[in-house]
């Protein structure tokens, strides 16, 4: 007999996977479209991973060991004057503000987990199911063969990703540099506490480029090095460089009808759904976010209601465009507050990063926010 499949999603990422996983742990049958990758592709990407979401890969057995995990105990963000903000983990009480997480390692873990997971068949090709999840990323072709709208604001930035070896270690410390034309430099801590390595997010001028990328390693390490006033003595690159395009952006609506097929609907998750800036780093955490809401509407759902219900399907919509928005509205008032060069609106934040700083509740409970604790 054909084996008939409760959800099938159709991507097979870091929020695809974890998906996948949530809802075979709720006995749901689920088909994972996986398309193969190129053997030889270098990764350089990490991301900070918030408390919620170590939680949440933690329930499914997914975490990575500590040498792919960095906690990360503070956080120094510096403007282009003298404002500066600083993090600690000590101050709210916790082990670690965020994690740094090699994507990787991470994507391994998820992979595995998925193998010996029965209720999880991997497929090459989209199959026939109740709901189809969309978990593409933001080129995702299925949301756009689907004539689902995806609102695209460009920045006027690409990022610039890559790892370099330091001097002195990192100290566990996420590290954050704007500068007065507009760009932003982050030093991410990787290899664990006693590490001498970070992963590089380099947002700058999207004109500027096609020179970056074209610099030798050793200029580029000497800028990277300037730029961050030297913190971590002499750097030295260790990975490829990547690039790509900043765009804030969201898809007119997360869920629906399958085409042509109204026994069938699509929820959209993750990257399909948004894209925002990288300065905040929560990206990946909205993305698991929607994994976690997805699974947990569908484990409470009334007996009568099929995973296809759209009446059912809304409460995730409305639970995490919410959520979105208060990121998108926090990402994109900073990108835009550091992103003019007028000596009056550098005075102006500068000013006021000092004044957060010393704002005791008011930055406490915005770090909370940022942890996925408030």
């Amino acid at each position: 007999m054909a084996v008939t499949h409760d959800i099938c999603i159709r991507g097979a990422g870091i929020v695809g996977r974890t998906l996948a996983l949530l809802l075979a742990r709720e006995r749901l049958r689920v088909a994972l479209v996986a398309s193969p990758r190129p053997p030889d592709a270098a990764d350089v990407r990490a991301y900070a991973l918030s408390p919620a979401s170590r939680a949440l890969l933690q329930s499914l057995r997914c975490w990575p060991a500590e040498s792919a995990a960095t906690p990360v105990l503070g956080m120094q963000v510096r403007g282009d004057g003298a404002g500066q903000v600083h993090f600690s983990a000590a101050a709210q009480g916790v082990d670690a503000l965020n994690w740094i997480v090699d994507v990787p390692a991470l994507e391994q873990q998820l992979t595995q987990a998925c193998q010996f997971q029965g209720d999880i068949d991997v497929v090459d090709e989209p199959v026939a199911a109740q709901l189809t999840v969309v978990c593409e990323g933001r080129a995702s072709r299925t949301r756009a063969e689907w004539g689902v709208e995806f609102d695209r604001t460009p920045y006027p930035q690409h990022a610039i990703a890559t790892r370099l070896d330091c001097e002195l270690p990192h100290g566990q410390i996420a590290r954050q540099w704007f500068t007065a034309d507009g760009e932003i430099l982050a030093f991410l801590p990787l290899d664990g506490p006693q590490g001498h390595r970070v992963a590089v997010v380099w947002s700058v001028r999207a004109e500027r480029v096609p020179e970056l990328m074209a610099l030798p390693d050793g200029a580029v390490a000497a800028m990277l090095a300037d730029l961050s006033g030297h913190a971590l003595g002499a750097l030295q690159l260790c990975a490829p460089r990547a690039t790509w395009p900043l765009v804030l952006a969201a898809a007119q609506r997360w869920v629906g009808r399958v085409p042509n097929d109204a026994q069938r609907s699509f929820a959209l998750a993750g990257d399909a759904a948004h894209a925002m800036h990288p300065l905040a780093g929560q990206g990946l955490n909205v993305g698991l976010g929607d994994a976690a809401e997805l699974a947990s509407v569908l484990a409470a759902r009334e007996p009568w209601r099929t995973p296809a219900d759209l009446k059912l399907l809304r409460r995730y919509e409305r639970a995490r465009q919410g959520e979105w928005l208060r990121m998108r509205l926090a990402t994109d008032s900073l990108q835009l507050l550091f992103g003019r060069p007028e000596p009056l609106a550098a005075a102006a934040r500068n000013w006021g990063m000092r004044l957060f700083d010393a704002s005791g509740p008011i930055k406490s409970g915005i770090t909370r926010l940022a942890m996925g604790t408030a």
